[in-house]
């Protein structure tokens, strides 16, 4: 993924992989509070989340990525997001473990999505940064949500009282 731009992004923890968005995405970063529920949506949609009376889509990131849900604890988050989409930018809240921190990861340190050898989802993965812990994964949240899910997440936005 060499000869990139430089990425600066918010890095964010699920149990304990670390996971980064870029910060041009995000909106703003709310504490953790019961979305809304609305009936018959996927399993890792939770509801409406309030932003300022905007209804905004809120998921469980945790359990969109194929991990067990968690109960929300003090350092729980909502991520708000704004997902540019071919037509239009989706508003929509991700619930998050915790956040880690704002930082600025350099072109030439961000590696493609590794390759193992079989079909695996790693078509969301921008790129991979070698830290002395572990690794950040760097997001692409608009192919985390397939075409289907987009439509079930944006119907028009309702109005919280």
């Amino acid at each position: 993924m060499s000869g990139g731009e430089d990425i600066q992004a918010v890095a964010f923890g699920l149990d304990q992989e670390v996971f980064a968005v870029p910060v041009t995405l995000v909106r703003e970063i709310l504490d953790y509070k019961e979305p809304f529920h609305v009936p018959n949506g996927p399993d890792y949609f939770l509801g409406l989340t309030d932003v300022r009376g905007q209804g905004v889509p809120t998921v469980d990131f945790r359990q969109r990525l194929g991990m067990p849900r968690a109960e929300p604890t003090l350092a729980t988050r909502i991520l708000i997001l704004d997902v540019p989409l071919a037509d239009r930018v989706l508003t929509l809240g991700v619930v998050i473990d915790r956040v880690l921190s704002v930082s600025s990861y350099e072109a030439t340190r961000i590696e493609a999505a590794p390759d193992i050898g079989v079909r695996w989802r790693s078509d969301y993965i921008t790129g991979v940064v070698r830290q002395e812990d572990g690794f950040v994964v760097i997001v692409d949240i608009a192919r985390i949500f397939t075409s289907e899910d987009v439509g079930l997440l944006s119907s028009p936005t309702a109005k919280v009282a």
